[in-house]
């Protein structure tokens, strides 16, 4: 009889385990899923990127969008070597800058790559303040050059990736010209797809649909 009663208590033990604990791990695994990066990050050492120096930290609560703006960029250019050149310029003595003055940078084949770290508030040659601000640039000059489909894509999901990571709104994803009146960045090309609102709109849906 004792032997019934015990058994009869580990049963209702382990069917409480399996109640309590099965949809938490189910959960934790579903959160897991939503939060991991669908586009790859090359990190700072794929472009011989030099360590930032000390500067002011902050938590991004919303995304901005650049263009270098230097000469063209096509896919057949090496685009980590200019990376690297304007590291080296921007911590030089013209700027003197803590790193390359943005968080991630877009290559024109649709590589992304690792800039300053994004708990780093970012630099800028203009008037405002990019506190709060997680700055993505795309390599080249995008007055010049034009969008793809497949960039388009890398960059739809770059922006939900980063908007589920640091909990921001896709209504809080804009470009460099809406902060500042001294700069047509990130270029007309880049800039006409957030006047239509097509980034936003595509940016949502996705989020949404990984929530």
């Amino acid at each position: 009889m004792l032997k019934s009663k015990i058994q009869f208590t580990l049963l209702l033990l382990f069917i409480g385990l399996f109640i309590v604990f099965i949809p938490k791990q189910s959960i934790a695994q579903s959160n897991n899923r939503k939060n991991i990066d669908t586009v790859k990050i090359l990190p700072k050492s794929e472009w011989k990127g030099v360590l930032g120096r000390p500067y002011k930290q902050h938590v991004p609560v919303k995304i901005t969008v650049h263009h270098e703006g230097g000469k063209l960029l096509t896919k057949n250019d090496d685009a980590r070597q200019r990376l690297k050149n304007i590291q080296t310029w921007g911590m030089g003595p013209d700027r003197k800058w803590a790193d390359v003055p943005y968080h991630l940078l877009i290559a024109p084949d649709g590589t992304v790559l690792e800039g300053r770290n994004p708990l780093t508030v970012g630099e800028t040659n203009t008037e405002y303040d990019p506190t709060g601000h997680l700055l993505v640039c795309f390599l080249g000059n995008y007055n010049q050059q034009k969008l793809d489909d497949h960039l388009l894509e890398v960059l739809v999901r770059l922006f939900a990736d980063q908007c589920i990571k640091y909990n921001i709104s896709p209504k809080e994803i804009s470009t460099h010209r809406d902060h500042s009146t001294q700069t047509t960045c990130p270029g007309d090309d880049i800039y006409s797809y957030f006047t239509n609102g097509y980034i936003v709109k595509k940016v949502s849906k996705l989020v949404k649909k990984r929530s």
